[in-house]
């Protein structure tokens, strides 16, 4: 979510207003205008002097507005000029941009899931039946197979997909203090009811009471993008741990060099992705601050807090996801190194089965695997359901 998008998409927000005001009636036919098509022959907007101009306005709605009209005055749309963003407030634009753009990263982020969840499938598969060492806290466990802990990863990946996928996107319309006085007093109030209806239409956005202090729709987004970073992080976890060479069971294809030490492969994606699940939480964090200081019809900071924070928290879950697909393709299985563990380890990996065999008095089974078989088939059959109609242009076997 860079700032040029986001003034984009605001612009294309006060274009949508102005245009449902010419069509209700509220606003003169003349009024109409093509913003981008002015902004256009005005030479573009300055970021530069927008940006600086917001800190002077407190949010950078104020200044854009101001530019557009001096651009519509000097393309000879006094009218327009005149009706832009009435019956509008900043946090209305900058809230429903906000979204605009947050649902374009968010989009982003589920074509990768999907690739992810569809490269994942093939992984568990395959290794469904590969021996390995479980391990619990750092220490050898009972015995399993790495298509169980790939399942165990997919399981995470369909999760943090189901909650993307469940992010609502209302459009923020509320006037100066959440109560669309300035609309009613333009339109009438059937007039304003009909605008409630027509511009998230026109936006492709929900209708909905405003939630100028309440602050759910971004808080939901950054828990949604948290829990994505989370299971990546869980799955880059797992590829530092047994990628030590010590282990040696999984390698990060990307294999990245040292500047001083030419024998070391650094696990390069692993590293980033990892870092980005250690910081995304804390910005989430900060969006719940945000909407615990709201106050009165605008909070004074609270909303203002919110901006970068959320820009940050999209552009590394966008970067992460990218990163964790390249991970996920590049990743390297050695099964037999897997298989040695388990053989090495033998009675330690073997001693909970003894003893489970010594209360019932029947001699210890051939394997120690549990329902292993289920529940690989169980987060099999949950992603062949998910994929089902996802937004997955290509499969990361295709790429």
């Amino acid at each position: 979510m860079t700032g040029s998008a986001l003034l984009a998409a605001a612009v294309r927000v006060e274009q949508v207003w102005l245009d449902a005001l010419v069509s209700a009636g509220a606003a003169p036919a003349d009024a109409r205008a093509d913003l981008a098509r002015v902004v256009e022959g005005a030479g573009g907007l300055d970021d530069a002097a927008l940006a600086e101009a917001s800190e002077a306005g407190g949010n950078p709605v104020q200044p854009l507005v101001a530019a557009l009209r001096a651009a519509l005055a000097e393309a000879g749309s006094p009218a327009a000029a005149s009706w832009l963003h009435r019956g509008l407030t900043s946090q209305d634009v900058l809230d429903t941009a906000v979204l605009l753009c947050a649902r374009e990263a968010v989009g982003a982020v589920r074509r990768e899931l999907g690739d992810q969840v569809a490269h994942l499938v093939a992984v568990v598969g395959e290794h469904r039946g590969t021996p390995a060492v479980a391990r619990t806290l750092t220490q050898p466990a009972v015995p399993t197979t790495f298509g169980a802990r790939a399942a165990g990863w997919l399981h995470g990946l369909l999760d943090a997909d189901e909650a993307l996928a469940a992010l609502r996107w209302p459009v923020q319309l509320g006037g100066a203090a959440g109560t669309l006085s300035a609309v009613v007093e333009l339109a009438g109030p059937e007039g304003a009811r009909a605008l409630r209806r027509s511009v998230p239409a026109a936006l492709g956005l929900e209708a909905s009471p405003p939630w100028h202090t309440r602050r759910t729709p971004l808080t939901r987004l950054g828990d949604a993008a948290t829990t994505a970073t989370d299971a990546w992080g869980r799955i880059a976890n797992d590829v530092l741990v047994l990628g030590r060479p010590e282990l040696g069971e999984l390698r990060d294809g990307s294999a990245g060099g040292s500047s001083t030490m030419p024998h070391k492969a650094n696990p390069t994606l692993a590293v980033l992705v990892r870092r980005a699940a250690l910081a995304a939480p804390q910005l989430a964090a900060t969006l719940h601050l945000g909407a615990a200081e709201q106050v009165d019809e605008r909070a004074d900071g609270g909303w203002h807090l919110e901006w970068q924070t959320l820009a940050l928290l999209l552009r590394r879950t966008a970067v992460a996801a990218g990163q964790a697909s390249d991970l996920l393709r590049g990743l390297q299985v050695d099964a037999g190194r897997m298989a040695e563990r388990v053989w090495e380890l033998g009675a330690d990996v073997l001693a909970e089965q003894e003893s489970m065999a010594g209360l019932t008095g029947r001699p210890a089974g051939e394997t120690y695997l549990g329902l292993v078989d289920d529940l690989v088939d169980e987060a099999l059959a949950r992603a062949a359901a998910h994929l089902e109609g996802h937004p997955t242009t290509t499969s990361l076997e295709d790429q």
